[in-house]
């Protein structure tokens, strides 16, 4: 494996960083620990440029090549955690309770400050390499915030490139796949009402669970029966809430939630208009009323075909190998960068370990070598030195 050499000295060092990101989890735009860490570790490394607070509290590092051919291309990591209690029982085991870095965010900042460390170190490339620290990955839409800050633009970012650790693959392999990867992902909140009244009187009510429990049921028809069965949708409802918690109350009102994810736009516009036509058939027939809301969340993140195919070369040149990777239902706000520049995603091998979302879950530190070098190779194949 060719991996740099540089990297398995700094392996012993990225890995302090990153195992203190992991003992200091932040959620969401709360990452001021953690923006400021990087901060301060790309000014040690002499970028020249740091600039914080782009997308509320992201940051963004420059570092420029030996000569300025006037190329500028972008690495992102995602820096934030998840509202998790950690069950790992590792010594570094997060300090804050209620949170903990279950999706390896505090490894793809790790990798991405090793990566920035080396590039600064040699600049060997002629251009820009604009680094990305993004707040908020998990929901909060931070890497639509740092676009909408106009990072793209204020840098001349021309291509953007990420980077996601996957448990189940080999240590330090990686997987791509050109087009779309990860799903869009919506979320929904429908409110039933009714009349509630004693559970011993069901003449007298008009029945709120029985009406969401049909309406559960229903939705899943959208797949089933209304979608194009070769195309990827999943509905799922992941609450069921009622205003009572009494035995023997039938009650007002109820309150579902859930999730969906499409993979085109077309399958994207059913979803929502099946379900505001479900919800308010049912709510009828039971003589009830209804109020949906439905939230576009993150959009189709889709890879650019030139880029991926360079960005597996660069994976077969670190690892020796790039496997074909599967369509992802889960949301990755990357999708917002693809949007506004050509680039890819790609995922690289975590090992054996708990899935990610998981409170046993753990980013595997051996993977760091592997994962800075593809992000350097990145910028040296891509802007080679004059």
């Amino acid at each position: 494996m060719p991996v740099k050499n540089r990297f398995a000295e700094l392996l012993p060092e990225i890995t302090e960083w990153r195992r203190d990101l992991h003992e200091n989890p932040e959620i969401l735009f709360d990452t001021h620990r953690t923006s400021k860490v990087v901060a301060d570790k790309l000014r040690e490394f002499g970028c020249d440029e740091v600039v914080e607070g782009i997308g509320r509290t992201g940051v963004v590092g420059v570092i420029r090549g030996k000569t300025d051919g006037g190329k500028v291309i972008g690495l992102r990591a995602d820096m934030d955690a998840l509202p998790i209690h950690e069950q790992t029982g590792v010594a570094y085991a997060s300090k804050t309770d209620g949170a903990m870095h279950a999706c390896g965010h505090d490894g793809h900042t790790a990798m991405l400050l090793g990566a920035a460390k080396y590039l600064s170190e040699t600049r060997n490339f002629d251009g820009s390499v604009v680094v990305i620290f993004q707040p908020a990955e998990e929901g909060g839409g931070g890497g639509r915030e740092m676009c909408e800050d106009g990072m793209m633009d204020r840098w001349n970012i021309q291509e953007v490139y990420g980077m996601h650790n996957w448990p189940g693959k080999p240590v330090g392999s990686f997987s791509i796949r050109p087009g779309a990867f990860f799903a869009a992902t919506d979320v929904f909140d429908i409110h039933l009402e009714g009349r509630g009244g004693h559970a011993a009187k069901p003449q007298e009510v008009v029945d709120t669970t029985l009406m969401a429990a049909q309406l559960v049921t229903a939705l899943q028809s959208i797949v089933s029966r209304n979608a194009d069965p070769t195309k990827n949708i999943v509905v799922s409802v992941t609450s069921f809430e009622t205003s009572s918690k009494a035995f023997n109350v039938i009650p007002q009102r109820v309150h579902i939630k859930g999730t969906v994810r499409t993979m085109d736009a077309d399958m994207r516009d059913l979803a929502e208009r099946r379900m505001t036509e479900i919800s308010e058939g049912i709510a009828a027939t039971f003589g009830g009323t209804v109020r949906m809301d439905y939230q576009r969340n993150y959009p189709v993140m889709a890879n650019h075909d030139e880029q991926t195919a360079f960005a597996a070369d660069v994976a077969r040149a670190v690892s020796g190998d790039c496997e074909d990777a599967p369509l992802v239902m889960g949301g990755e706000d990357f999708a917002f960068m693809l949007e506004e520049r050509p680039g890819a995603y790609i995922l690289v091998g975590n090992g054996d370990t708990a899935p990610v979302h998981h409170p046993e879950y753990d980013f595997t530190d051996e993977a760091i070598p592997a994962g800075c070098s593809w992000w350097a190779e990145i910028v040296e194949r891509r802007m080679p030195a004059a």
